[in-house]
C-alpha cells in the first residue's frame, strides 16, 4: 500500500535538493507537488489543502539547523504532520464490562464478518479473553454460515438463532448467554447494505441503542478511497462510533482513506486488516504508517510480528541441533511455516528501510515456498534428517514426487546447507567472535 504516494512524495522532496535554505518560493513549489500527490492518492481537496497549509506554517516557522539540509527538514515536517493527521498515536479498544460488547458496523462487502473473526482471535490469543461471536446479520443469507465457519477455524463459539430475524433479540440473548456462561467479550456482527440508506441506518441505530456497546467499530473498505470517508462520516453522524477499521489494505489502495478518515470524522483508526488469514489484523500506528509512506520502513512492526510467532522452546531445540550439527530439512520446513505466519512476504520485506523500493516490481508471495515445501515433504524422514545421503537416484525420485526438477532440488540442498552454516555461526556465537577483529 501507499507505493504511488511514496514515489510522488519522494519526487516532491527532490525540489529542495541542493537548496541552501527553505524559502517561501521553494516551499511553495514543493507543497504544490505534495498537494498533487495527495489528490492522486484519493485524498479530498480540502484535506490536502489543510495538510499543506499546516506543513507550510511549520516549515516557514522552523529554524533549520546547520547540520540538517532543507530537504531533510521537510521530510521530518511532512512525516510528523502525516502522523498527526492520522491520529498521532494508536488507540486501544474498550473491553471493560460484564461482558464487554463490541458492535461492528459497515456496508456489505467491506470485510465486516471476516474482521469480527480476526478481532475475536486477536482478543483470545493476545489478551487471553474468551469471546462469543453473535451472528446478527439476518439480511445476508450466507453471513451466519460464514461466521460459523470462521468461528470453527479460530476455536471461538458463535451464537446463532435458527429462524430468528430480529437482530436485537439475537444480540440480547447472546449477551445474556455471555453473562451466564462467563464470556468476558461479545462481538456482534451486524447487517450491511450495498449503500447507505435509511433502512440500514435505522436498523443499526436501533441495535446500538438496545445493546449499549462498550465499543462501536466502523469497518470500511480502504479501496473505496474518498467514498470510504463519506460513508464513515454518515455512520458517525448516526452512531457516534468509537473507531474505524480499514480492511483490504493489501489491495490496490492509494491510501486516501487512511489519510482522511481521522481528519474528517474526528475518530481514530484502530485496526488495519489485509488478507483473508485470521491472523492478518494489525493495530493502526499512525507514526509507523507515516514511516512507510515516506519509505522509512517499519522495523518495529516487523520485530513485533516476529515475536508473536517466536517459539522459545523451539528456538532452544534449534540451537541444540545446530550445535550438534543435526539441524535437518524438517526443521528448515518448520522455520518456513513460522515465517509464513507473519504475513505476506513482500509486505514484510517492505518494512525493512530501503527494501520496499527495491522490490516494488518483484512479484513474489507466500506461494513462493510451495515448491520448497513439496520437495521436503517428498523426502523420506531419513533424507530430511541427513540430506547428504540424497544421491542421484534419490534426487530423481524426490523431484518426480514433488513435481519439480533435479536442478531445483540441487538449488534447495545448496541453499539449505548455506543457511545451516550461517545459522550455526549466529546461534553458537562464532560469528560474534569473528567480528571482533573488525571492530578494533
Amino acid at each position: 500500500m501507499f507505493e504511488n504516494l511514496q514515489e510522488r512524495l519522494e519526487r516532491s522532496f527532490k525540489i529542495l535538493k541542493g537548496e541552501g535554505r527553505i524559502t517561501e518560493i521553494n516551499i511553495a513549489e514543493t507543497l504544490k507537488d505534495i498537494r498533487r500527490a495527495l489528490l492522486d492518492a484519493d485524498v479530498s481537496y480540502k484535506v490536502a489543502k489543510d495538510f499543506c497549509d499546516k506543513v507550510k506554517v511549520k516549515a516557514m516557522g522552523s529554524d533549520v539547523l546547520t547540520a540538517v539540509k532543507p530537504q531533510q527538514m521537510m521530510v521530518k515536517i511532512v512525516h510528523d504532520e502525516l502522523a498527526d493527521f492520522m491520529g498521532s498515536s494508536s488507540q486501544d479498544i474498550n473491553l471493560k464490562g460484564s461482558p464487554a460488547v463490541v458492535l461492528v458496523a459497515g456496508l456489505n462487502g467491506s470485510g465486516k464478518t471476516t474482521f469480527c473473526a480476526k478481532l475475536a482471535l486477536n482478543v483470545k490469543s493476545k489478551r487471553g479473553m474468551n469471546v462469543l461471536l453473535a451472528a446478527c446479520d439476518t439480511f445476508r443469507p450466507a453471513a451466519i454460515d460464514q461466521l460459523k465457519v470462521l468461528g470453527e477455524q479460530i476455536g471461538v463459539e458463535v451464537y446463532t438463532e435458527e429462524g430468528e430475524k430480529d437482530p436485537v433479540r439475537i444480540a440480547r440473548n447472546a449477551i445474556a448467554k455471555a453473562k451466564s456462561q462467563g464470556f468476558p467479550v461479545v462481538i456482534v456482527d451486524t447487517a450491511g447494505r450495498l449503500a447507505v440508506d435509511q433502512e440500514l441506518m435505522d436498523e443499526i441505530s436501533t441495535l446500538h441503542d438496545a445493546v449499549k456497546p462498550t465499543e462501536t467499530l466502523f469497518v470500511v473498505d480502504a479501496m473505496t478511497g474518498q467514498d470510504a470517508v463519506e460513508t464513515a462520516k454518515a455512520f458517525n453522524d448516526r452512531l457516534d462510533f468509537d473507531g474505524v477499521v480499514l480492511t483490504k489494505m493489501d489491495g490496490d489502495t492509494r491510501g486516501g482513506a487512511a489519510l482522511s478518515i481521522k481528519y474528517v470524522t474526528g475518530k481514530p483508526i484502530k485496526f488495519i486488516s489485509s488478507g483473508e488469514k485470521p491472523e492478518a489484523l494489525d493495530v493502526f500506528h499512525p507514526d509507523r504508517i507515516a514511516d512507510r509512506i515516506l519509505g522509512m520502513g517499519d522495523v518495529v512492526s516487523l520485530v513485533e510480528k516476529a515475536q508473536e510467532q517466536f517459539d522459545e522452546k523451539q528456538a532452544r531445540e534449534m540451537k541444540k541441533k545446530l550445535a550438534r550439527n543435526t539441524f535437518g530439512l524438517m526443521d528448515f520446513y518448520n522455520q518456513i511455516q513460522q515465517v509464513k505466519k507473519m504475513g505476506n512476504i513482500k509486505d514484510l520485506a517492505g518494512m525493512i528501510p530501503g527494501v520496499g523500493k527495491m522490490i516494488k516490481d518483484v512479484d513474489f508471495d507466500n506461494d513462493s515456498f510451495k515448491s520448497i515445501e513439496a520437495m521436503i515433504m517428498s523426502m523420506t524422514p531419513e533424507e530430511r534428517d541427513n540430506p547428504e545421503i540424497i544421491n542421484g537416484s534419490r534426487r530423481k525420485r524426490i523431484a518426480d514426487g514433488s513435481g519439480t526438477t533435479v536442478p531445483e532440488l540441487n538449488r534447495l540442498l545448496k541453499q539449505f546447507e548455506g543457511t545451516r552454516k550461517a545459522m550455526r555461526q549466529v546461534m553458537t556465537g562464532n560469528l560474534a567472535s569473528k567480528m571482533k577483529g573488525f571492530r578494533r
